[in-house]
């Protein structure tokens, strides 16, 4: 296979979200398969629509998933002493032509076509050919610049997704490459960019299926034969909850929301490749993995739709999966937005902390807060009326001052989950009852929740002092 060269390239005219970051996922693990080149293209001739904020955004989301780029970022406004050569060259050949007809005389020729039940397009007036005089060039309008497209014969592509598409030359018009302020258009830019960074395959999102064939043409016309045409693979939208387009507009958060919520960057690249991709049956993978089974062949040809309960379930799986240390790390910037006095505990204990809730949490955010057990006080005022419940029964209440007392006698050197198991095991035992029996009101004193993980655990955790000075409010 020749040198594989892929590319993203995105507008900053909005933040970047999931549907865009799977636009740059797989030409990026296709270029990483084949050891080919992964180009970052930055499209920013919007000029009032785009902004820094938003390539502040595509870069820190790239980066933050380690979705790394060969060359650039390339920005499109730094090019445009290229695109206006690579103009006049073409109006020089004849390739494109000046055309003066003004939005008014377009909305009047569209409106007359879709009155003869025609498909909309510009009709040729200023278009040069032989024997056709051309109307006298009017002194004050200023004017656009359109490529000849072919006038017959189809466009033709075997779509890497899609299968084989053919578009008639019919249905094209003279499409502007050049508008009147001298800014050159879309289609333009990305076929000179194209071929000046040796694109080799073009993988993006299916709303690009129309621009297709007029990219085809232009790539033809500046000398381009059937082989170095790029191969072009179009996904198929990815749909949000509710069925429609991902998109700002229907409520997607930018990519960097997931990271400030709390999600896994391997967590966000597993769960995109399978909205579109598959590799049989396999739902769980390494980045690493994917690199080496990523083909072009098994991309899905449906609309994807997007489930954040399965994305928060395969984050919960990696939560689970990781390293209590490498969590810690990731963790402390919640545990700061919780304002927890992390000088309470050492390392090895917040570690401990970490491998107590993980299996407990689906985020990281989630994960801070599952952990506040340890850093919060209950008031007895708040658990009062739960913990007479439990209480209210005599045999519970002596158990309870029966466990204080034992765990009291336990040496500090002593004190860990097992030997506090065998004192609950025993007293337990003593007094005929059932753990939740015992557990529950103990729970509520130590750390105000009925709902933790292994209470031998936690109290291992809080230490002997914390534990018996909470003990004794009852």
């Amino acid at each position: 296979m020749k040198n594989i060269r892929t590319r993203f390239a995105p507008s900053p005219t909005g933040f970047i979200h999931l549907g865009n970051i799977r636009s740059a996922l797989y030409p990026w693990a296709f270029a990483r398969h084949c050891q080919g080149k992964f180009i970052l293209r930055i499209e920013d001739t919007d000029l009032e629509r785009s902004s820094q904020e938003a390539v502040d955004v595509i870069l820190q989301g790239l980066s933050w998933l380690g979705l790394d780029f060969d060359e650039g970022p390339f920005y499109q406004t730094q090019r445009m002493d290229r695109y206006k050569q690579i103009i006049e060259q073409m109006l020089t050949q004849g390739l494109a032509y000046y055309c003066y007809t003004t939005p008014q005389e377009l909305e009047v020729m569209r409106e007359a076509q879709q009155i003869a039940k025609q498909k909309p397009k510009y009709d040729g007036t200023w278009r040069p050919e032989q024997n056709k005089k051309l109307p006298d060039v009017p002194k004050d309008i200023k004017p656009v610049v359109r490529f000849k497209n072919p006038l017959s014969g189809l466009v033709t592509w075997q779509d890497a997704v899609k299968g084989e598409i053919s578009i008639s030359n019919e249905e094209l018009d003279d499409f502007i490459i050049a508008r009147a302020d001298g800014m050159p258009t879309y289609n333009f830019c990305v076929v000179v960019d194209d071929i000046d960074m040796q694109i080799t395959h073009v993988i993006r999102g299916d709303d690009h299926v129309n621009n297709t064939p007029r990219q085809i043409n232009l790539l033809k016309a500046l000398g381009k034969n059937d082989n170095e045409i790029p191969v072009y693979g179009h996904l198929p939208t990815v749909l949000n909850e509710d069925g429609e387009k991902m998109s700002k507009r229907n409520g997607a958060m930018h990519v960097m929301s997931y990271a400030q919520e709390g999600y896994l960057p391997q967590a966000i690249l597993n769960y995109l490749a399978r909205l579109g991709w598959s590799h049989g049956n396999d739902e769980i993978f390494s980045k690493e993995q994917f690199i080496e089974w990523f083909d072009l062949n098994h991309l899905g040809t449906s609309a994807a739709q997007f489930n954040g309960d399965k994305l928060k379930w395969l984050n919960a799986h990696y939560i689970k999966q990781s390293l209590n240390q490498e969590l810690l790390n990731l963790s402390l910037p919640f545990f700061k937005a919780c304002d927890y006095d992390l000088n309470l505990y050492s390392a090895e204990t917040l570690g401990n902390i970490i491998a107590l809730v993980k299996d407990r949490s689906s985020t990281l955010k989630e994960l801070a807060q599952n952990a506040s057990i340890f850093f919060i006080q209950p008031h007895l005022d708040g658990i009062k009326a739960e913990l007479d419940n439990y209480t209210k029964d005599e045999n519970v209440a002596t158990a309870v001052q029966t466990l204080k007392i034992q765990l009291s006698n336990l040496s500090k050197n002593n004190w860990h989950a097992e030997h506090i198991a065998k004192i609950f095991k025993q007293i337990l035992s003593e007094f005929g009852l059932k753990m939740p029996a015992l557990a529950m009101p103990v729970r509520l004193l130590t750390v105000g929740s009925t709902h933790t993980p292994a209470i031998d655990k936690v109290l291992q955790i809080l230490g002997k002092d914390t534990v018996i000075q909470r003990l004794n409010k009852i």
